[in-house]
């Protein structure tokens, strides 16, 4: 996004600086008093210069990578990456210009204005997104969800420093614990706006964030949970009895930042990183270049996009038969569970009856599909058209609002029901490590073919382990190929 505002301060300042530089009306009134100003020269050169400076643009953004810190940068600071980024441009091009003689198609005079334009544009530009930026990372839908592991003597400056340093930068700390103190005798929820307590073990609040005692099995009691990342600050515990910790989180696919140099466990990524002002060692079982999720999103959005419009034709002919061939709404939505634990509602048009829910439990005993999941042939819950839309995956469509939304991707891991989330253990949890999507690795595989379901969750993590955006296409045009000639639907 932020190369785009750059190129589009360069088109614009670019154009600015020409006319107030070249125009009859400038050359007349404003530079009248100097002497052999001369107009454009080549025109096409001219511009050429300016395609010149959008490409050096585009290629700067990526290879240099300037725009990673973009969230933590001050005020300050933005303006002199921005004045490096036009010297580095303007040296860089240059030498483009100085090989293809396009010198005499661009005054100096013409780059002093359009050097200042560009540099005041881009910066008010980039302050205003910054701005939107860092509302958007930071509300409560879109903010990576961390929870603190400490000693209790340090607990306190620790939820404060970061809660300090977390403000603008996307970071929400939801839970803490106390590694070195005795297990609470009852849980409890994070209290907002509440001040510091220490009234007793089990009712200690730091900023709002409740402080619970003891990390035995906390793996286990934070499954169910919507977090993202775990940050651990336990100087004075021996490392190895914070292994167990670390690799529980790397099983659940949890992002996991250690406040002390220690040697990798299991098959994390590990790497020293920053964490809101702490040095830390960083776990993490599937860290990825944000350039390439941001070029995923992007597909998501003009997927969803081209999707929902064939949505809305499809919905022209499937609403009067599903509204016909039994009662209840055309579309049904249901609580799934989404990345990391996030909750939300997915969309599709509605293929059984509307008591199947409760008829569910009577069909238990018939359940194909071994595991956490539900499937069965010739399940009597669902309607005449029902079938016809699951066996095409017509049901499907309008998870591209979900999708649009940033609920889904159009390739991930299928999302759970609550039922089947509850019931989960550590390694099934990695499965929500990634954004859910429409189509995956095991609906490509089988679809309804496979009855494991941990056939399921080891296809999930195989693309998980081994994402990239060449195998999200290849998944794509392979569930079009399964979708057209309705292999393993149901």
């Amino acid at each position: 996004m932020l190369w785009l505002i750059d190129m589009a301060c360069i088109i614009i300042s670019y154009v600015l600086a020409s006319w107030l530089r070249y125009s009859d009306f400038m050359m007349k009134v404003f530079w009248g008093r100097f002497t052999n100003l001369e107009g454009y020269g080549d025109k096409t050169e001219h511009y050429l210069v300016c395609v010149v400076f959008l490409l050096f643009c585009v290629v700067y953004s990526f290879l240099a990578d300037w725009n990673r810190d973009f969230a933590v940068r001050g005020y300050i600071r933005e303006f002199f990456s921005i004045v490096r980024f036009m010297t580095v441009m303007l040296v860089a091009s240059s030498v483009v210009i100085f090989f293809f003689t396009w010198g005499k198609s661009v005054s100096r005079l013409f780059i002093l204005i359009f050097v200042f334009l560009d540099i005041l544009m881009t910066y008010f530009a980039r302050i205003i997104f910054k701005d939107i930026f860092r509302k958007y990372i930071s509300s409560d839908n879109n903010a990576v969800r961390v929870v603190v592991v400490a000693e209790r003597n340090l607990m306190e400056d620790t939820v404060r420093k970061l809660i300090d340093n977390a403000g603008n930068l996307g970071y929400k700390i939801v839970r803490a614990y106390a590694a070195d103190a005795k297990e609470e005798s009852t849980g409890g929820i994070s209290k907002e706006n509440a001040d510091t307590q220490k009234s007793s073990s089990d009712s200690w609040y730091i900023e709002g964030i409740h402080v619970h005692d003891g990390i035995n099995n906390l793996t286990s009691r934070l499954i169910t949970d919507p977090f993202d990342e775990v940050f651990i600050n336990t100087p004075n515990i021996p490392q190895k009895d914070m292994k167990d910790i670390i690799l529980g989180f790397e099983e659940m696919g949890i992002t996991t930042h250690y406040n002390l140099e220690l040697p990798g466990f299991g098959k994390a990524n590990t790497q020293f990183d920053d964490f809101l002002d702490y040095s830390v060692l960083t776990y993490s079982m599937n860290r990825t270049s944000y350039k390439r999720l941001f070029i995923k999103r992007g597909l998501d959005i003009l997927g969803g996009i081209v999707g929902l419009i064939i949505t809305g034709i499809v919905t022209l002919f499937l609403a009067p038969a599903i509204m016909i061939d039994s009662k209840g709404p055309v579309f049904f939505s249901q609580t799934r569970i989404g990345k990391n634990g996030r909750r939300f509602k997915i969309y599709k048009f509605r293929s059984m009856y509307i008591d199947a829910e409760a008829r569910k439990k009577e069909l238990a005993d018939k359940n194909e599909m071994s595991g956490l999941m539900f499937k069965m042939k010739d399940d009597p819950r669902i309607t005449k058209v029902g079938a016809f839309i699951r066996k095409t995956s017509l049901d499907e469509l309008p998870q591209f609002l979900n999708i649009l939304k940033g609920e889904m991707s159009l390739v991930g891991t299928r999302p759970p029901t609550e039922e089947e989330f509850k019931n989960y253990n550590e390694h099934y949890r990695r499965r929500l490590s990634m954004t859910p999507g429409l189509t995956g690795l095991w609906q490509i595989s089988g679809r309804s073919d496979i009855t494991d379901f941990d056939e399921v969750v080891k296809l999930d993590l195989e693309y998980i382990d081994n994402w990239s955006l060449t195998e999200d296409i290849r998944i794509i045009l392979k569930t079009v190929y399964v979708v057209l000639f309705g292999r393993g639907a149901e």
